[in-house]
């Protein structure tokens, strides 16, 4: 095999949810194709590798020239109810469901011991200010139901947990033991928000 196409194949199989075979199949497609979606795709890459960056406030990816994220900016999100989530992708999923209408927080991961992230590696102690300054008096857990989860939702509880007249909530009935949110249909996921209970 050509080298060059043998190195694309490895880049794409290293994706999430990808693999070689998978890899294989998306750059024979991009390689085979006349129409010039390889270039346009490529285009699109480094265009969005040089401009999008993560919000300095909640961590959701944005054009670095707006500044905040859509959400930060949007006045009508200053309901006082923040949404904890592991990453990007949640978001996009709580999105798509429509269940939440106030503001995002991205931790950046989970803490786990089995892949050696600690809180410090995640965007937890920004929390507690950012709670008082935008007057927040929910903070909803939207972590997957697992040990890693509950051990993060526990730990960010402990650095907030001094900040008044806040009250934790988690998303309740819906939610698998072990379940994550992309995997999750929007009436489940309504479900799980409407029914969501203290911390």
């Amino acid at each position: 095999m050509n080298p060059k196409i043998e190195r694309l194949i490895k880049q794409f199989a290293r994706l999430p949810r990808l693999g070689a075979r998978a890899g294989q199949r998306i750059v024979l497609s991009l390689l085979q194709d006349k129409t010039g979606r390889a270039e346009n795709l490529a285009n699109a890459l480094l265009d969005a590798a040089a401009t999008i960056r993560p919000c300095p406030r909640c961590g959701v990816l944005t054009d670095a020239d707006a500044g905040l994220c859509e959400f930060c900016r949007d006045a009508s999100r200053a309901n006082g109810q923040l949404c904890v989530v592991r990453d990007l992708a949640d978001v996009w999923t709580l999105e798509k469901s429509a269940v939440f209408h106030g503001r995002y927080h991205i931790l950046g991961g989970l803490i786990s011991g089995a892949s050696g992230t600690v809180p410090e590696d995640l965007n937890i102690l920004t929390l507690p200010e950012r709670i008082k300054s935008e007057c927040i008096t929910e903070v909803i857990f939207a972590l997957p139901n697992t040990v890693e989860g509950k051990t993060t939702q526990h730990y960010v509880i402990s650095v907030v947990g001094d900040v008044p007249n806040v009250r934790f909530s988690e998303l309740a009935s819906g939610v698998p033991l072990g379940g994550d949110l992309d995997y999750l249909d929007d009436g489940t996921l309504s479900l799980a928000f409407d029914g969501r209970r203290g911390v």
